[in-house]
């Protein structure tokens, strides 16, 4: 009965932990996706120059298609931090 019970509980663990590393991975696609860096917190900055009236985007994150999988494939997306030099690539569809 014991080893039911121990055998139920580490069951349960290994479930939400594997579901607790999804999320943590699908928040910082997330992340990356809005141009903010999951490890220094780097956002974008805006500018707003007075004389000519002309707003300007310094973006902290660029991204750039590594392997483009066609009509029904998978694109793999590289997204690389300009401040602290992180260095992610993702599966996206």
């Amino acid at each position: 009965m014991q080893t039911i019970i121990f055998l139920l509980l580490v069951f349960l663990i290994v479930i939400f932990s594997v579901l607790l590393y999804f999320k943590s991975k699908h928040s910082r696609v997330d992340k990356l996706n809005k141009g903010e860096c999951p490890n220094c917190g780097a956002s974008t900055k805006t500018f707003y120059d007075e004389n000519t009236k002309t707003m300007f985007k310094s973006e902290s994150i660029s991204a750039r298609v590594l392997k483009n999988g066609g009509c029904s494939g998978v694109n793999d997306i590289e997204y690389k931090c300009k401040e602290c030099g992180l260095k992610e690539v993702y599966s996206q569809g």
